[in-house]
């Protein structure tokens, strides 16, 4: 009899949770677009806010001509806290990083919509760079060393290099998360840490670093001159846009060729640029993302777990 009991208990549960999760949905796609509700879009705070929020409302600007939908635009503290806002349908639409999107659709079945491409590459890698004075010449040297990574859910910043040294039975002595790219690497130059890993993209045309460095170089000129590379992970596919689950159909069609048609504008490459050093978009599905999970599975890191 217990167990008839705790049984319907149970069930009734699970359909109190269906019935609830039924209420949200509908809730986050009543006359969703509109003034009273409009399409959230979340970016991460890999750069600095302030410039990321700027680039946003350009890109939400053009999509409220290209849509007639209305637009909101933010950037929460960390990757974590977009991804949440995915699963709560508290974001609709999210400019998250390769490990960020994984994670978010193991948990919340969000879709990826498209990849960004830099320098006509749809991937990148990370880097671990130190100071030009450092005795770090290899990876082993960083045993016992501070590690500066981005972000917990920052595939280039700390998924791929922490699993790498894990690989290589390497041992920090202690990682701070800096809250992004450029703060990654200034916790280096000012000797906060000995040791950043931060993302790395192939120089430009005229052979200038394009690298995380690159986003300090107005503010610290000798950026590349006091911080030096000292290796790479393996090649990760690039960024995504990411839609959540379950967007009105006509709504996600039309969002995701705005994007598209926005991305190969002049003034959307200009923006793009500035946001995330991103060149354009191309089409995405989830396929894409398989190596970044079996990379995971190869070093028996579970998603979920790392962002603990």
């Amino acid at each position: 009899m217990r167990r008839i009991i705790t049984f319907a208990i149970a069930a009734l549960l699970f359909i109190s949770a269906c019935a609830n999760e039924d209420a949200r949905l509908a809730k986050a796609n009543h006359k969703l677009g509109s003034k009273q509700n409009p399409i959230k879009m979340f970016f991460v705070p890999s750069m600095e806010a302030g410039k990321v929020v700027q680039s946003g409302e350009a890109i939400a600007s053009f999509l409220h001509k290209e849509t007639g939908y209305y637009f909101k635009v933010a950037v929460p503290t960390s990757y974590a806290a977009v991804i949440e806002a995915l699963g709560t349908y508290q974001a609709d639409i999210a400019w998250l990083p390769t490990y960020a999107y994984v994670l978010a659709k193991q948990k919340y079945d969000a879709q990826v919509k498209l990849m960004t491409v830099r320098n006509g590459l749809n991937k990148y890698r990370g880097q671990f760079v130190v100071r030009a004075d450092s005795k770090i010449a290899k990876l082993q040297d960083i045993e016992g060393k501070i590690v500066a990574y981005t972000d917990a859910a920052s595939t280039s910043g700390y998924i791929y290099p922490s699993a790498l040294l894990k690989q290589r039975n390497v041992n920090p002595k202690d990682h701070i998360f800096a809250g992004g790219h450029p703060q990654a690497i200034l916790s280096v130059y000012s000797g906060r840490a000995d040791v950043a890993c931060t993302y790395w993209s192939p120089p430009d045309a005229m052979g200038k670093p394009m690298d995380a460095r690159e986003k300090l170089a107005d503010t610290h000129p000798d950026v590349f001159d006091k911080i030096r590379i000292v290796d790479f992970t393996d090649w990760i596919p690039n960024d995504t846009v990411t839609f959540r689950k379950s967007l009105p159909a006509e709504l996600d069609k039309k969002v995701g060729e705005a994007l598209f048609i926005f991305a190969n504008t002049p003034g959307g490459k200009a923006t793009l640029k500035a946001l995330y050093d991103i060149d354009g978009l191309e089409h995405a599905t989830d396929a894409d993302y398989e190596v970044v999970r079996t990379t995971l599975k190869a070093m028996n890191m579970d998603p979920a777990s790392l962002l603990k």
